[in-house]
């Protein structure tokens, strides 16, 4: 039996256990021991588990896998809280670049808690009739609603990622209002198969599709269920998007020993 010792932190509501793996300790975790502690009732209890892993070109390398245990796409929030993870470790002095599965991020840190967090650029935006479809390091289907609070987002979100469309691969699923002088966004991810507190890259992609038509810097603040976001960002062209910045806080929740 092996001894895990980790660290459970949350960026909105979005939950994640969180290892250093710098030595490869943890090299012998499988795909269903992740999804074993990442349960809610049987394990930690995460929306996802990372790995702090070593880069010989960056700071450190990210991998990330969804809470039913299987590695995944970019997550957002994830990435914040890795970054301030790995400031708590004492890596790089409020400003660091990594890499992940999508690759290379750079983040800066305000204070201890607030991670600001460089998105990949987005050069490709699909606008349905009624939706848009975007990658954003994650794929992400994102919908306008009159009432975001009484949208069923389980149900219509799980429809919509096991369509025809989505089935094999599968996509995220945003539903969106206009608030205030920003959005307030739910999320159904994939992987989680449900609807999650936040969703870094949904907010992003969602954000995104916020933008009016003007080629322009916008800050978009974003309502979650789990707290306040900013997405900040360039329109380049009717549908790119350069230097996109992901804001807001990630926090230690807790940290302890696990036997697996």
């Amino acid at each position: 039996m092996n001894q895990i010792h980790f660290y459970k932190y949350q960026g909105t509501g979005n939950d994640f256990v969180i290892l250093d793996n710098r030595e490869g300790q943890y090299n012998w975790l499988t795909d269903e021991q992740v999804h074993e502690l990442c349960d809610r009732r049987f394990g930690i209890g995460a929306d996802g588990l990372m790995l702090l892993n070593k880069s010989e070109d960056y700071d450190f390398a990210m991998k990330y896998y969804n809470a039913d245990g299987r590695e995944g796409s970019m997550c957002g929030n994830g990435g914040r809280c890795l970054v301030a993870f790995a400031n708590k470790m004492g890596i790089g002095k409020g400003k660091v670049a990594f890499i992940a599965i999508d690759g290379p991020h750079e983040a800066t840190l305000d204070g201890d808690n607030w991670v600001n967090l460089k998105m990949q650029d987005v050069d490709d935006v699909e606008h349905g009739p009624v939706y848009f479809y975007l990658n954003t390091g994650s794929p992400h289907f994102v919908k306008y609603v009159d009432d975001v609070q009484s949208t069923d987002v389980f149900n219509e979100g799980r429809q919509i990622r096991y369509n025809d469309r989505f089935a094999t691969e599968g996509t995220n699923v945003n539903f969106v209002q206009p608030f205030e002088n920003g959005i307030f966004v739910r999320t159904y991810e994939r992987g989680v198969e449900d609807e999650t507190y936040s969703c870094g890259t949904g907010v992003t992609a969602a954000a995104l599709t916020f933008a009016g038509k003007e080629e322009t810097e916008y800050v978009v603040p974003v309502q979650t269920l789990g707290g306040q976001l900013e997405v900040r960002f360039t329109k380049t062209g009717e549908r790119s998007f350069h230097n996109i910045w992901l804001c807001g806080p990630a926090t230690l929740v807790f940290e302890g020993d696990i036997k697996r």
